[in-house]
């Protein structure tokens, strides 16, 4: 940050300098000298807004505006040495209608470059690549998954290949979090900065922190699509709306929920459990238990034995988008049901 106060002011510095003694070299005089300074420093000012509204233009923007000026400038030459050069003689003529037709040229060749320069792929060019070189593998830390901390047991395991990449307007979105008035989300956004630090310490893990951002995506959710699309990489969230709009994009995307569901142990009707009853459900003498990963047990006329712990069967099991929900009857009630259909069917058969 001081480094880039000290190189203005040396603009500042050099440019009221030189057009002070441009000034005084073409007009001696000290006040073609002070005008002189002048126009230097507002060149210097010039220079420095033009460095701020070049920073908010994407790279690949601004290498498909150059190349769109050079190809505009081209086409103007070719146009004024094939058809105006031999017609036009006279100077006070050729000189402005030359400037114009550059001029419009190199105008039409920087817009449609700044538009076309959108579908360059810059992500393939080492010279313009600040990402690892392995991105093929690569995998893009969402907010979301961050905060949930699931994301740290799993790379744990060593399942996860490939650098781990995690954007600066990622950190950012979660120091902001953590510097909330809100305390709920400031505990969270603490919680995801931990998680990170404690994935950082892991070894085997590659972490890197990527300074890339896109100044004019305003949203983090196209921001991390974005890098994607650069790097070639997946991202891992357990955000639902970015799971669905990355995989329009032709991203893949890894979600830990999902994940979490299909390592669910399977559970078939008929197999018998042991639960303990924790509360009551909507439905009249409805019972709720819970596995050990959260699955909710419905058990039917469990009420009567909350807090207690029981052998239920398995009746059906009910997959949703936010999970699986068992549900299952009391084993004692089903043991009755099945020894009185077994007294009922000989007697109908001695008759």
């Amino acid at each position: 940050m001081v480094g880039s106060w000290i190189l203005r002011f040396l603009l500042f510095l050099i440019c009221g300098i030189s057009g002070y003694f441009l000034a005084t070299g073409l007009y001696p005089s000290t006040q073609m000298g002070l005008l002189g300074l002048l126009a230097g420093l507002l060149l210097a000012t010039l220079t420095l807004l033009m460095e701020s509204a070049l920073r908010r233009i994407p790279l690949k923007n601004l290498l498909g505006g150059f190349i769109g000026l050079l190809l505009g400038e081209m086409v103007a030459n070719l146009i004024s040495t094939v058809f105006l050069a031999s017609h036009l003689t006279h100077q006070q003529v050729a000189l402005p209608l030359y400037g114009g037709l550059y001029g419009v040229c190199g105008y039409m060749g920087i817009r449609i470059g700044l538009k076309k320069g959108e579908d360059l792929q810059l992500s393939g060019w080492k010279l313009f690549s600040k990402n690892p070189p392995r991105t093929e593998n690569a995998k893009i830390l969402d907010t979301s998954v961050i905060i949930d901390g699931r994301i740290a047991d799993i790379t744990e395991t060593g399942f996860l290949e490939g650098p781990l990449l995690i954007p600066q307007f990622v950190l950012g979105e979660l120091q902001h979090i953590a510097d909330s008035s809100d305390s709920i989300k400031r505990t969270r956004g603490k919680r995801g900065l931990e998680v990170l630090h404690h994935i950082q310490k892991q070894a085997g893990i590659d972490v890197k922190i990527v300074d890339k951002d896109y100044p004019v995506i305003k949203e983090v959710d196209t921001k991390l699509i974005e890098l994607a699309k650069e790097v070639r990489g997946k991202i891992i969230t357990n955000d639902s709306n970015l799971n669905k709009v990355a995989q329009l994009q032709g991203i893949e995307v890894l979600n830990i929920n999902e994940l979490a569901n299909s390592l669910k142990p399977v559970v078939l009707p008929g197999e018998e459990m042991n639960v303990k009853i924790l509360k009551e459900g909507k439905e009249t003498g409805q019972g709720v238990a819970y596995l050990d990963d959260g699955t909710m047990i419905v058990v039917d006329n469990g009420r009567r034995n909350i807090g207690k712990t029981i052998d239920v069967i398995v009746t059906s099991v009910l997959q949703t988008p936010a999970g699986r929900m068992i549900f299952a009857r009391l084993k004692e009630e089903m043991g009755r049901e099945s020894k009185g259909k077994e007294n009922y069917y000989p007697m109908e058969s001695g008759l």
